[in-house]
């Protein structure tokens, strides 16, 4: 890696390239990384360019039906896992149906209320086959997902944070907090996170994926619970610094509140490589909108490429925004995104 040169040019999105023709060509084997909202955005765009393609999700989700679930059973939290595999239904009859139905959610005044059907149709599988893998292979095959969804790790994790000032009379005060769910809506600023166990064992099927890649996305995501997680999983962690796949990063549309409150887009790239020192990526897609005028008001460009540099990586701006305005992701834009870059970058960076 000692070839690169860091601090290259911004690249801006060229309109002459589509993604018309992206099947035409070899599809290329995509592993994305994350959980939520985030990675299923990342999944609806990347299966329109790939049959290849590969998610690896987060399991430290411990609230509502997967931190019910997670703590009556034992189990994995499932709930990462259904919205990835949803993400990852066609847009025929058939897979806006079964997205639908596995996304459904009970109400009731009974124990069943609030649970998604595709949790309890995972966790299921999972004890008549214990196998984590087989039973997410035969979901997806119900489902006709474009792709496979793997676990970053077969046990349950906790995330712990060290957060500054989570009591709001004691804003200079250093405290932990445990949970995702508490991490992700704590009123402080997280200053770092750690994985409960440590260094856990990751699925050997994930860690493969990622050395065989061509690509590995890492991101949009809740930074501190989605994203950072993968990084502190010692097999998938080195898998993704050793990899000959090209890296890319993508980065929020928006500051999430409470877990990056007051964030700017080079803070979440500078916490990235605190994390991960070791990390280096090839390019790092940023909404334009987002950092001109947008959620994170008119961004220190040159400070962002500056950081994006110190990572080996080229800040690529361009339109991925849903035009409502929302902070989400459109899929057709970040398709076409991805695909851009994808086809300037090529497979292997010339640093390597």
């Amino acid at each position: 890696m000692t070839g690169h040169t860091p601090g290259r040019q911004i690249h801006r999105r060229a309109a002459d390239r589509g993604h018309g023709n992206a099947h035409r060509a070899a599809a290329p084997k995509i592993v994305a990384l994350g959980g939520g909202q985030g990675l299923s955005a990342s999944l609806s765009a990347l299966r329109r360019l790939t049959a290849d393609l590969t998610a690896v999700v987060t399991v430290a989700d411990d609230g509502g039906s997967s931190g019910r679930l997670r703590e009556e059973l034992g189990v994995l939290p499932p709930g990462d896992l259904r919205k990835a595999l949803a993400a990852l239904c066609g847009d025929d009859e058939w897979g806006r149906t079964w997205s639908e139905v596995i996304q459904h959610r009970f109400t009731s005044d009974g124990e069943l209320h609030g649970h998604a059907v595709g949790n309890l149709l995972i966790v299921a599988l999972w004890e008549k086959l214990g196998d984590h893998v087989a039973a997410l292979e035969w979901v997806g095959r119900l489902l006709g997902a474009h792709g496979r969804v793997l676990p970053m790790s077969a046990v349950p994790l906790d995330i712990e944070a060290t957060v500054r000032g989570h009591d709001p009379d004691r804003p200079g005060e250093i405290g932990t907090v445990r949970g995702q769910a508490d991490v992700a809506v704590t009123p402080g600023t997280v200053q770092s996170i750690r994985l409960l166990p440590e260094n856990p064992p990751a699925v050997p099927e994930a860690v493969a994926a990622v050395r065989d890649a061509d690509w590995v996305v890492l991101g949009p995501g809740s930074w501190f619970t989605s994203v950072l997680p993968h990084l502190m999983v010692p097999e998938l962690a080195e898998a993704l610094f050793a990899t000959k796949a090209r890296r890319l990063l993508t980065l929020n549309l928006a500051p999430q509140p409470g877990e990056t409150e007051g964030f700017t887009p080079q803070r979440h790239l500078e916490v990235l490589a605190h994390h991960a020192p070791q990390l280096m990526v090839d390019a790092i897609l940023v909404d334009e909108g987002a950092v001109t005028g947008g959620a994170f008001g008119d961004a220190d460009l040159p400070g962002l490429e500056k950081a994006a540099g110190r990572m080996g990586g080229e800040l690529v701006l361009d339109r991925v925004a849903a035009a409502d305005g929302t902070p989400r992701h459109d899929p057709e834009l970040l398709a076409a995104a991805y695909d851009r870059i994808f086809r300037t970058h090529g497979r292997i960076g010339a640093w390597r």
